[in-house]
């Protein structure tokens, strides 16, 4: 008889429950995969040795191409990453591998500047995985990006620096700095630059630059850029913000020129308004490649239209403080330049009316013509006031027409030299043979004569007075110098201001209204121009005057 064999049937219930457990198993793992991958955290596990058993697809995306998070020699430093501290870590650090020595660890900060990617910021928790028996079994670690939030943070502690050092600051040139460094310091950027416009100019120029540690000494920043030039420049022409990802070789659109602009990448410019016209721009540079983000631009734009109203109130202030500290001097001093040819007139008239027949046919022509010398004085006073108070108020209209300005200036050195000695005074002019504006003739004329007049008469025998006429930008620059008397520094910031003379011309008696540099600044105004004293080496005195070469106004 054969053997029954039993082989078969046994098998096949092995087998099938067998299979049940595999398919028992496989399930559990899909789910503990699926809820493992649902979470917003990433997860890693790790099993006794320290092998990774385990990483959810979360973990995969915030780790992805980044150091490893176990197997990483414990004295060896991991690349890029550091504590809240910025202390480096080590393989032995690692939050999981802490975890499985024994240590329980919550919101654990870690800090991750990876190259050229923006730096990243974590908050780890990790625990050990404690078998039945009380051994450690393996550890496990959830890691959160917090990246926003601390960015959230940093733009609330930028703004409130920036509002700070705009509170305290008298002008944008003492804000600047501490502004600049308020936004590249929380954006973690390389460098930042304020630029502000030069009406007269048509140019940017620097108010204030900041740069993070170790590039103070490699980024120089020019004098000035033009309309499009640089990325302030473009930024300035386009008159909205611009977010360079990557500026690449030759880095065109940075201002820097120099060995660090090559390791610069991502930049950012926003115009600087306070009103339709841009009033300057903010530009920020970093190290990293960064792609566009709408909160930064957004923080950025904040900040640029915070520095607008802090430009525009400070005009205002100053505007204010000037005329509160002139009103009292105004009336005296015209009270003054008045009242001398009123004076010298009421005097001789009634010297006039007490003389007798033969004295006043002997004297009288001589007296009347002093009384008509200050008649004429006391005319031409009052009718700059009016003027002045016209161009000032709006009333007096600008009679605008393309000009050649390097004709007007060789009319009015010429005529001025035609009134002098050469031999007592030397009258240089450098002028283009042509130099087109839009302007009124007759009030550049006036300007024009007012400082060479101003220069030949405060020069002493034998001075020099230079003139010169070149575009600058897209402005027209006439420079005039001269090697006269000189003006006290304390005395400069009141040299434009209604009937303000120098102590050093009143000390020496030279005859003048003090009325011709505010109404020159006035007319030059009027052209969208400035007009200021420079530096000048030596004895005397440079003004320089710039007025914009657009071909309309």
């Amino acid at each position: 008889m054969g053997q029954i064999d039993p082989g078969p049937e046994a098998g096949s219930a092995e087998h099938v429950a067998t299979g049940a457990k595999d398919a028992e198993h496989d399930r559990q793992r899909l789910f503990l995969d699926a809820v493992l991958d649902s979470l917003h955290d990433g997860v890693t596990a790790c099993d006794a040795a320290g092998r990774i058993v385990l990483t959810n697809a979360r973990m995969h995306r915030l780790w992805e191409g980044l150091p490893p998070l176990a197997g990483t020699d414990g004295d060896t430093v991991v690349d890029g990453l550091c504590d809240r501290d910025g202390t480096p870590l080590t393989g032995a650090r690692l939050p999981l591998l802490r975890a499985l020595r024994g240590e329980r660890l919550r919101d654990e900060e870690l800090v991750l500047h990876a190259g050229t990617r923006h730096t990243r910021h974590y908050l780890a928790h990790a625990q050990p995985i404690v078998g039945p028996d009380g051994t450690a079994m393996g550890a496990v670690q959830a890691v959160q990006d917090v990246t926003r939030r601390r960015r959230a943070e940093r733009f609330r502690t930028c703004e409130l620096a920036v509002t700070t050092a705009l509170a305290a600051a008298p002008s944008v040139t003492a804000a600047g700095p501490r502004v600049l460094a308020a936004v590249g310091g929380t954006l973690e950027w390389a460098h930042a630059e304020l630029w502000l416009v030069d009406d007269a100019a048509k140019v940017l120029r620097p108010a204030a630059s900041w740069s993070a540690t170790g590039w103070q000494a490699d980024v120089a920043v020019p004098d000035e850029l033009g309309y499009g030039q640089g990325l302030a420049g473009r930024a300035w022409q386009a008159g909205k913000s611009l977010w360079i990802r990557d500026v690449g070789r030759p880095q065109s659109l940075i201002s820097q020129r120099t060995a660090a602009a090559a390791q610069l990448h991502t930049a950012l410019a926003i115009p600087v308004r306070h009103g339709p016209e841009p009033l300057g721009v903010l530009t920020v540079f970093t190290d990293a490649v960064e792609d566009p983000e709408d909160e930064v631009v957004a923080l950025l734009s904040g900040i640029a239209a915070h520095i607008g109203q802090f430009v525009e109130r400070r005009l205002v202030e100053d505007l204010q403080r000037q005329l509160a500290r002139s009103r009292d001097e105004y009336l005296a001093l015209i009270g003054h330049e008045l009242r001398t040819p009123l004076t010298s007139i009421s005097t001789y008239a009634e010297l006039l009316r007490e003389m007798d027949p033969a004295v006043l046919a002997a004297q009288g022509p001589q007296l009347l013509e002093v009384i008509e010398r200050n008649t004429g004085q006391l005319r031409h006073i009052i009718d700059e006031l009016l003027e002045l108070a016209a161009l000032d108020t709006g009333h007096a209209a600008m009679a605008m027409a393309p000009v050649d300005l390097a004709d007007v200036v060789r009319e009015s050195v010429e005529s001025a030299r035609a009134a002098i000695e050469p031999s007592v005074l030397q009258l240089s002019a450098e002028v283009p043979e042509k130099l087109v504006l839009a302007g009124d003739r007759r009030r550049l004329r006036q300007i024009i004569d007012n400082l060479v007049g101003n220069a030949v008469k405060y020069s002493p025998d034998g001075g020099r007075v230079s003139v010169t006429l070149r575009p600058v930008g897209r402005a027209a620059e006439l420079v005039v110098s001269d090697t006269g008397i000189g003006v006290a520094p304390e005395e400069r910031d009141k040299l434009f201001t209604r009937l303000y003379r120098t102590s050093r011309a009143r000390d020496r008696a030279i005859p003048g209204t003090g009325l011709g540099l505010a109404l020159s600044r006035a007319v030059v105004q009027g052209h969208r121009g400035t007009i200021e004293l420079t530096e000048h080496e030596g004895p005397g005195t440079t003004v320089r005057v710039r007025l914009p070469l657009d071909a309309a106004r």
